[in-house]
């Protein structure tokens, strides 16, 4: 082989392997470290079991799940045509849930942002000139036509960029449990709005039920005083009472169209859109015979809102990250190329063409103490997240505890009115046969119809409150929680499966 040719392929070698050596010595740069702390899931203890619910066998561990609960449909439990219908409805239309639904898409666009930090940044410019010169210059032609790209790269040395998109993507994941929690708020509020229209309906039953017995029984005062039986006090005294309890119904009807109003808003809707469709009384839901209430380590995984706060102190870790890398220098790589002519026919010539590439470096060294300060606004703000999301575990606790208290001590409660509706219907029975006896004042019949009446309006509202306090219960445990099949829950013992047993007791 000749020198000349020896020199050539050498030459060849080299410009083949320069630009992969500059492409693997970027890519090394690239991969390089992050600065800032790496985020790691808080580890927080959960209580062993709920004290509403069964104890734990001996042995067993709370385990947390390991994925997200999906929002059950606990409502079909209720087997109301009605409810279903407006909660499905409401998932669609309702503002608050589309309100969530686009700021999950913001996040979404801002990761998209935080992303193209990652690239290079490359721009092109153009433009004409049209001068003017003196005959006796020598600047030939008034033309000048120009055409070029500048790029730039900024390379991720530091981590800089890799935080801000960790960053991005944990706000991403927040705006989803953004989107799980209002739906389950939505359906809960659905649900309760709902039952408290029903239970306003089944007052005024129970109000105009009593009311005409009531009338009934002025009526008897009225004709045993015109006899002489009686005196005007029992006259007025039975009136009293019955204007009593009919002042009740319109409150209780003014409480159920604006129960009816709340409802068309959740969906959307003009407030009174549903009224037609509402308005017919209708009876209470009858509410599953077993609550499954899981384990306190579950709730962890399956509330939104913690979800939420988890994701969001992910975020603000990552900040720390991005605040950190500012106090290292920042390398790029910047290239050029153009093209510049006053003629047109030469636009293309070697001798119009221009181009520059290299490295460059800028490091903030002295900014005042501007950059160790928005770490430690960084450090600050992610301290606040934590103790945000230990706020939010604590506060999910105490809010299911709340309600497995709140709904067994209501059926208590319950059970108790019920046997006081019984006892009073008797009373009030006897006290009216003894009355037109002429055995009793008319004060026993009166007392007996004012406890009736207290005591059915008290176990209509029990049972409103049962069914309510049920529907916060599935809200405090993050959406509901499907039933176990009966045949599991007599085969594996497991404290995952403990319920909250209800009591049915009618009237």
């Amino acid at each position: 082989m000749s020198e000349v040719a020896l020199m050539n392929s050498n030459e060849q070698r080299r410009s083949v392997s320069a630009p992969v050596v500059a492409v693997g010595l970027v890519m090394l740069i690239v991969s390089g470290c992050m600065v800032g702390p790496n985020y790691h899931p808080p580890q927080l203890t959960a209580p062993p079991a709920w004290v509403g619910v069964a104890k734990p066998l001996a042995g067993q561990v709370s385990m947390a799940s390991p994925q997200p609960a999906e929002l059950t449909q606990w409502w079909r439990q209720f087997n109301d045509p009605t409810l279903t219908a407006l909660v499905e409805e409401a998932v669609k239309t309702n503002l608050d849930l589309q309100l969530a639904e686009a700021s999950l898409r913001q996040a979404r666009a801002t990761r998209g942002v935080a992303l193209g930090g990652l690239w290079p940044a490359v721009t092109g410019s153009g433009s004409y000139q049209k001068t003017h010169t003196p005959i006796s210059s020598s600047v030939e032609g008034p033309n000048l036509f120009q055409a070029g790209f500048d790029a730039v790269w900024e390379l991720d040395v530091f981590g800089g960029v890799r935080r801000n998109v960790e960053s991005a993507s944990a706000n991403v994941q927040a705006a989803v449990e953004g989107i799980r929690n209002a739906q389950v708020s939505l359906v809960a509020e659905v649900a309760l709005n709902y039952i408290q229209l029903r239970g306003f309906q089944q007052e005024i039953v129970v109000a105009r039920k009593n009311l005409e017995a009531q009338q009934h029984t002025a009526e008897i005062t009225r004709k045993l005083w015109k006899v002489g039986f009686n005196s005007a006090l029992d006259v007025a005294n039975a009136d009293a009472n019955v204007a009593t309890t009919e002042s009740q119904i319109p409150v209780f009807e003014t409480e159920a169209q604006q129960s009816i109003y709340a409802l068309s808003v959740l969906l959307a809707r003009p407030p009174a859109d549903l009224l037609e469709r509402l308005s017919p009384t209708a009876n209470l839901p009858q509410i599953p015979a077993q609550v499954p209430a899981g384990l306190p380590s579950d709730l962890l995984r399956r509330r939104p809102d913690i979800q939420q706060a988890e994701a969001q102190l992910h975020a603000a870790t990552a900040q720390i990250g991005v605040a950190v890398a500012q106090l290292f220098p920042q390398f790029s790589l910047t290239g050029s190329a153009g093209w510049q002519s006053n003629l047109l026919r030469t636009w293309w010539t070697e001798a119009s063409r221009s181009f520059g590439f290299g490295p460059s470096v800028s490091w903030q060294i002295f900014q005042g103490g501007a950059i160790i300060s928005n770490v430690r606004v960084q450090e600050a703000l992610r301290d606040q997240a934590f103790i945000t999301y230990q706020k939010t575990v604590l506060a999910a606790f105490q809010d299911v505890e709340n309600q497995l208290i709140a709904f067994a001590k209501e059926q208590q409660h319950r059970k108790s009115l019920n046997e006081a509706v019984v006892a009073n219907r008797k009373a009030v029975d006897l006290s009216l046969l003894l009355y037109t006896e002429g055995q009793i004042p008319f004060l026993n019949v009166l007392v007996a119809q004012e406890s009736l009446y207290a005591s059915e309006n008290a176990l209509v509202q029990s049972e409103t409150n049962i069914v309510t306090d049920l529907i916060a219960l599935y809200k405090a445990l993050g959406g509901g929680w499907e039933s176990m099949p009966s045949s599991a829950q007599n085969t594996n013992p497991n404290p995952a499966n403990a319920v909250a047993e209800t009591n049915h007791n009618t009237k």
